[in-house]
């Protein structure tokens, strides 16, 4: 096979989510840390099926255009740092095709070396021993047959063989890796991905039951069940038809601007939302006259996916004639912070926090779902506080999606976006928002309280399998069987000359009796320091803890 064309390139992307799918939960068990929240695997499927969805019953024989809708499905259902680099890898890949109806073997070498450029560019510290070096050594392998005629089964395989030997060097470039016992996740899942895609190129089928679905996802941007929830009466409906539609852009074609393109989409109805790129934009509209809308986005370009739903016909069903008044809710600033807990929830709302994202260890939201957040919703400017470094990338991602300001704050844990809360001034500037709230968490130490999944050695700390574990700014510092003596032990060793205040966040396997003892036992020792107790709820760790 020397060619192929996007047929072929469908059931490779399908092949690849597939064998994925069926391996996700090996790739978590990879996590370096044996804590309960290894995700790469889960955040690597979810985000690998989001593509595959978008080109699962597409019938296109132009490999371009189905690497362009392999691209965008990636990119919106990207979650979790290794979610967010696969998507770079395939975007960098598909943009290398986005002109050929079919690919040569030297053109599919290109577009591997052209994903590896792509992601190593997202990435602003880009570390060797991961997913990355994976795919760059991969991407090497495959160079050598440029211009030797070879079919592309013969590259892919190389290619595939290439990456499973770097995987195995991994822990050579990472010492933790080695430390541990295991390689790179992200790595691992990626080679997976390959595999399935030499499997459909040699014909055969990976073994998969289920079919490709994001049902699971947080959030499902195709159900408008409360799109009319603002509406007293059918009657009060002004725009009728939510109407959702892709434009994929053409040459020859009108240019693109998007302010342009807002504007005179705005003249069409309400709760307009327009997401795009270079390639390709994603319109959600209230309007009266849908058809009209799909009029207008034809003069940029191919119109895919095309949605229309009668809202009043909605209202109808589900609501009657008594459905309740909501006010369209408006903001100078959302701030956006992710977390898990009713009590962290209500904490972060009352600092200021306009919108909670349920998610953070095991369930990273996605691109896509941060930027749903405030669908339909009357905001000026957005913050956003990840509060885990496994959402940092999403969310950067994401700020390139909205089309208003929006700006991230990068902290990754509960206490760092509590922390940088505190120093939001909602009359200062987007970016000195940002600027101050960064420097106010840095001063903030981070402590965490979980359960071992496995026996290791780590930091060198021995680790038995459901031993508590105490954990201090990403380091294992102690572990123990009894609970109460690892939070002590933990607050005990968190503890400086420069410490004032120190927060217990009490989860769902902690107790705030037991937290209370330790707090008292240390207050005997340390008369000087002030102590904060809170219920927050949280699942996978017993305790957080903040020193400042």
């Amino acid at each position: 096979m020397n060619k192929i064309d996007g047929l072929m390139f469908r059931q490779m992307i399908l092949s690849g989510a597939k064998n994925l799918k069926k391996n996700a939960d090996y790739v978590d068990s990879l996590n370096v840390f044996p804590v309960p929240d290894g995700d790469t695997g889960t955040n690597m499927n979810l985000s690998m099926s989001s593509g595959a969805q978008e080109v699962e019953n597409l019938n296109e024989k132009h490999i371009g255009t189905v690497g362009k809708s392999f691209s965008k499905g990636l990119l919106m259902g990207a979650r979790g740092n290794s979610g967010v680099i696969l998507s770079q890898l395939f975007r960098g890949f598909s943009k290398a095709l986005e002109d050929k109806e079919v690919v040569d073997t030297d053109d599919f070498i290109a577009a591997l070396k052209q994903g590896v450029k792509t992601a190593y560019k997202a990435v602003m510290k880009p570390v060797e021993g991961t997913i990355l070096t994976v795919a760059k050594d991969a991407s090497h392998k495959a160079k050598e047959f440029q211009g030797q005629n070879a079919d592309i089964e013969t590259v892919m395989m190389a290619t595939l063989e290439e990456a499973k030997a770097s995987l195995k060097r991994t822990p050579e470039l990472l010492p933790v890796l080695k430390e541990v016992g295991v390689v790179d996740s992200g790595g691992q899942g990626l080679v997976y991905v390959y595999e399935g895609f030499l499997s459909a190129l040699t014909g055969e089928e990976v073994e998969e039951d289920e079919k490709i679905s994001t049902s699971d996802l947080l959030v499902d941007d195709h159900e408008h069940e409360n799109d009319f929830d603002d509406f007293m009466s059918v009657d009060d409906i002004e725009f009728g038809y939510c109407t959702e539609f892709m434009v994929r852009f053409e040459d020859g074609k009108r240019p693109f601007d998007e302010d342009q393109f807002r504007q005179d989409m705005a003249e069409f109805g309400d709760s307009l939302l327009v997401i795009s790129d270079d390639e390709i934009a994603k319109i959600h509209v209230h309007t009266e006259t849908p058809g009209e809308a799909f009029t207008y986005g034809q003069t940029y370009g191919e119109l895919i996916k095309l949605k229309v739903e009668n809202m009043r016909e909605q209202f109808r069903t589900v609501h009657g004639n008594n459905s309740k008044n909501t006010d369209k809710k408006s903001y100078d600033t959302a701030i956006i912070t992710v977390s898990t807990g009713e009590g962290i929830k209500a904490l972060f709302e009352s600092v200021g926090v306009t919108h909670v994202i349920n998610g953070g260890q095991t369930m990273n939201p996605s691109t896509e779902d941060i930027v749903n957040v405030i669908k339909d919703e009357d905001v000026k400017e957005v913050l956003i506080l990840p509060n885990n470094k496994n959402i940092v990338m999403a969310a950067e991602q994401a700020t390139h999606m909205f089309d208003i300001p929006a700006a991230v704050v990068p902290t990754t844990s509960i206490p760092e976006g509590l922390a940088a809360l505190l120093s939001f001034d909602p009359n200062a500037k987007l970016e000195d928002n940002k600027k101050n709230m960064t420097e106010a968490f840095e001063f903030v130490k981070t402590g965490q309280v979980t359960y071992s999944v496995r026996d290791t050695k780590i930091d060198g700390v021995e680790i038995k399998k459901d031993q508590h574990m105490g954990i201090a700014d990403g380091q294992i510092i102690t572990a123990d069987d009894s609970k109460k003596d690892v939070l002590k032990a933990l607050i005990t060793k968190m503890i400086d000359d420069e410490t004032e205040i120190i927060t217990v966040i009490v989860g769902e396997d902690g107790s705030e009796e037991e937290a209370n003892e330790v707090i008292e036992e240390i207050e005997s020792q340390h008369e000087d320091l002030e102590f904060e107790l809170h219920i927050g709820s949280q699942p996978v760790y017993s305790y957080l803890i903040s020193v400042e």
